[in-house]
């Protein structure tokens, strides 16, 4: 259930243990993989070892690229010869569970092993098939003194596609609309200019972040949406149009590895997800200066939605949610 966790405050820095500064750490490392490590997860790691009495980073990584070295193999080849006498009384800080099996590179957890590393701190188990808690017993039957669960709510947070990807067999999926202040996302019918030039290009942003893009034919059809990129940089999420006659089949998604799905509409599509609850996180807009006299009213939020953050652009408002109850049914019925 760790997505009803994740809402809970976090500790303020002041107040963190070093377990927990150090996890902070790998967590931003983690961040600078998110567009090259897919399909992997975001992975950070930190080794800590005293030099002169006094806790010190001798190195540090993340996963940079899919098919390359993973976060604890680019922090152990960063440490300095002069440091690796250290290693031995170190601890490595991993925001991920370190892998057991052989993928297309060989286990971090024999690397950790080999190089006499003291101690690890994970930040939350891979519920990935292949290791699930085997890096972790490989390391403690190795004599490792291991550490799970520091920063867990963020650690899985960072990687909530990647879990629910594996965990569901299907993407993370986004829905997602702008509306009025009055709560329509048209006027009459026809289409509204409801975002700024600012929260236009954060739109694309998400885009960026994102494997696919999915609308319904009507929104295809009325407003020949281009789904682009084009106010940020990266690649375009797959564009995907649905309808009664093509209707969207989670497992052929789940089968092409895309991990993430962003729904934009229109109505009755966003609402054929809401009535299966095929949903993890909801991003509304809203302009609060902007008011129609009629047209399609917005869908309604679901019980179980809870807001996880707000931001004020001027006179917009994003407000971004996700759901109380974890892990979300998996379906690959057709939508």
């Amino acid at each position: 259930m760790y997505f009803s966790r994740f809402f809970r405050t976090f500790a303020p820095m002041s107040k963190m243990t070093e377990d927990e500064r150090y996890m902070r750490r790998c967590i931003q490392l983690a961040r600078n993989g998110q567009q090259n490590a897919k399909p992997n997860p975001m992975v950070g790691a930190v080794i800590v070892a005293a030099r002169q009495s006094s806790p010190t980073i001798i190195g540090e990584g993340y996963h940079v690229r899919c098919g390359q070295g993973h976060a604890e193999v680019n922090a152990l080849a960063s440490v300095r010869p002069e440091d690796e006498e250290l290693l031995r009384e170190a601890t490595m800080y991993v925001s991920l569970e370190p892998c057991s099996h052989y993928g297309k590179t060989p286990p971090c957890a024999d690397l950790i092993i080999r190089k006499g590393i003291r101690r690890v701190v994970i930040g939350c188990i891979d519920e990935f098939a292949q290791v699930q808690g085997r890096g972790v017993q490989k390391l403690r039957d190795a004599g490792i003194d291991v550490t799970v669960g520091v920063l867990e709510e963020e650690c899985r947070a960072l990687n909530r596609r990647f879990f629910t990807f594996h965990r569901c067999a299907r993407p993370y999926i986004i829905l997602k609309w702008a509306q009025t202040a009055n709560g329509f996302i048209d006027d009459n019918g026809l289409a509204l200019n409801i975002s700024s030039p600012f929260t236009q290009m954060l739109s694309h942003k998400l885009r960026a972040e994102e494997d696919a893009i999915l609308v319904g034919r009507v929104t295809e059809e009325r407003e020949h949406p281009q789904l682009t990129v084009r106010e940020w940089r990266g690649v375009n999420p797959k564009r995907l149009v649905i309808d009664r006659t093509h209707p969207l089949n989670l497992a052929s998604l789940h089968a092409h590895n895309i991990q993430s799905l962003i729904v934009e509409g229109g109505r009755k599509t966003l609402d054929s997800f809401l009535a299966q609850n095929l949903w993890d996180e909801i991003r509304v807009e809203i302009n609060t200066q902007l008011t129609v006299t009629g047209g399609t009213r917005a869908p309604h939020l679901p019980a179980n939605a809870v807001v996880v953050s707000q931001s004020q652009y001027d006179c917009h408002q994003i407000i971004s949610y996700r759901s109380q109850q974890a892990p979300l049914p998996t379906s690959q019925s057709p939508i």
